[in-house]
Formats: C-alpha cells, structure tokens, sequence
C-alpha cells in the first residue's frame, strides 16, 4: 500500500505505507496504488507554487 504525503510547503508526494515518514513530511489520510495516489495529487494539488511563493506573492 502507498500512501500520500504532504511537506510544509504543500508540495505531494507519494511514499510506502510501510515506512516511516521522513522529517518534515506527513501523511494526508489518503492511501491506495500507486496509479490511485499519483491520481489523487493530480487532484488535490491544483497549484504547484510552494506556499512560501504563493503567500509572498498575495503578500507583495
């Protein structure tokens, strides 16, 4: 099983559900195959720009 997991910057990724997370990294809630988490990041994760960019930008 894999999971989907998400860092402080809301970037995605996808990891082994039988592994720990790395630092820094936390799992969203959704597992499946493969093909099902990289379907679902495509979903989810409909703006690439790190959240540091995205809130300096809304910010300047």
């Amino acid at each position: 099983m894999i999971k989907v997991v998400r860092n402080h910057e809301d970037q995605y990724s996808i990891w082994p559900g039988d592994q720990p997370l790395p630092d820094g990294w936390e799992a969203t809630g959704f597992s499946g195959t493969e093909q099902e988490c990289l379907a679902h990041i495509d979903e989810v994760w409909t703006d690439m720009r790190p959240r540091s960019l995205r809130l300096a930008m809304t910010e300047g």
